[in-house]
């Protein structure tokens, strides 16, 4: 889950002090280069509005390292330093119409650095780790998770920066500053931080979390139309039924795989036999192995659709808490081809899917993750 290094930009330099006189009427826009050229430049927002801003020559071009939140440390450059993939924020004069103005200072971030940031983050969350919370203690700072056949401690300190997301979405945007006191159990984890030696303690340097639904079963029936599936639930006993939205991230499991993850939950029996011959899951059976945590596995199994499930097959789905005015959860995450691994959790208890992807993502959110990989669902984008 990488941090937000261009939302940064825009938060925290918005509070860095302004220019001139007459600093309150300034107009601000950020947002991503398009083009440059000798005196201007194109910036596309947000929002996807192109504005154009002429840049005087006498215009400072502050360049700013990812994450910062002043200007203590910036450097001064100028308009050719500006590429296109840039992120800046222009604070100046309106120009004309909405999509033009003239610069008063620009704040540069280069596309490259906000790309080995993103590396570094996402690299720092995958040596994490994650799960379900089992118990929280709050006045000691630490926290039990469950994260595959295993537990781990996550311990809290004061310099923690703990984070919580909004109740219908994974996005790492929408996931605001909380504290160990917002934590229950049953939600879900995920943490980065320094390691114990045998990985039974992780001391957080943030985390985050959220409440989610869990459900796997045999699906029972199909609505193309209203786009969900309907299933019964193995913990619950219940009918459920849940939305699979274009954000939702579907994949399939190749039977060989779901037995050899079966074997290892039931004791490791035949675990290590036969080939899949399935290249998209050969580096998922090597990350299924070492941490019997099929999350870690997702990204690269292959991808599925709605059209392509078939009523009596079995899926593990995680899924959001339905919003306001619907009572049908939305799936952020679905796989398929489960029938091994529900045979060894017949209460659907055992093995879990966590709502977010290991790595950061873009800040769009889409199909499970935190931070980088197609969710920065959770930089933590």
């Amino acid at each position: 889950m990488a941090a937000l290094a261009a939302g940064l930009l825009v938060v925290g330099l918005l509070a860095a002090p302004a220019f001139g006189q007459g600093a309150a009427a300034a107009v601000r826009q950020a947002g991503t280069v398009k083009s440059t050229n000798a005196t201007s430049l194109t910036l596309t927002t947000a929002a996807g509005q192109d504005v154009t801003v002429t840049v005087p020559e006498a215009v400072k071009v502050l360049v700013v390292a990812p994450g910062s939140k002043d200007l203590k440390s910036a450097t001064e450059g100028t308009l050719s330093d500006v590429t296109p993939g840039d992120r800046v924020l222009v604070t100046g004069a309106a120009g004309e119409n909405a999509s033009t103005m003239t610069a008063a200072r620009v704040i540069l971030m280069k596309a490259q650095a906000i790309a080995a940031t993103h590396e570094a983050e996402d690299a720092a969350w995958s040596r994490g780790g994650g799960g379900i919370v089992k118990s929280v203690d709050a006045a000691a700072g630490r926290i039990e998770i469950a994260s595959g056949l295993k537990s781990v401690t996550v311990v809290v300190t004061p310099s923690t920066v703990v984070r919580r997301y909004a109740g219908d979405s994974v996005r790492f945007a929408d996931a605001k500053l909380s504290t160990i006191g917002s934590i229950e159990t049953g939600d879900q984890l995920r943490v980065r931080g320094a390691k114990s030696e045998d990985g039974s303690t992780i001391t957080a340097d943030e985390l985050v979390t959220g409440t989610f639904h869990h459900y796997s079963g045999l699906i029972t029936a199909i609505d193309a139309t209203a786009g969900t599936v309907t299933l019964k639930d193995l913990a619950t006993k219940k009918m459920v039924t849940v939305a699979v939205t274009s954000s939702s991230d579907v994949r399939r499991i190749p039977a060989m795989l779901a037995e050899r993850v079966a074997a290892r939950m039931k004791g490791g029996a035949g675990a290590g036999a036969g080939r899949s011959g399935a290249g998209a899951a050969d580096g998922a059976e090597r990350e299924g192995r070492a941490g019997m945590d099929l999350s870690q596995m997702l990204s690269r199994l292959p991808t599925e659709t709605l059209a392509g499930l078939k009523v009596g097959e079995a899926v593990m789905i995680v899924a959001t808490s339905p919003t306001t005015g619907s009572e049908t959860p939305a799936a952020v995450t679905l796989l398929v081809g489960v029938e091994a691994v529900l045979r060894a959790s017949p209460n659907g208890q055992t093995m879990t899917l966590s709502p977010w992807s290991l790595g950061g993502g873009d800040e769009s959110g889409g199909g499970g993750g935190m931070g980088a990989s197609s969710q920065r669902t959770a930089s933590p984008q």
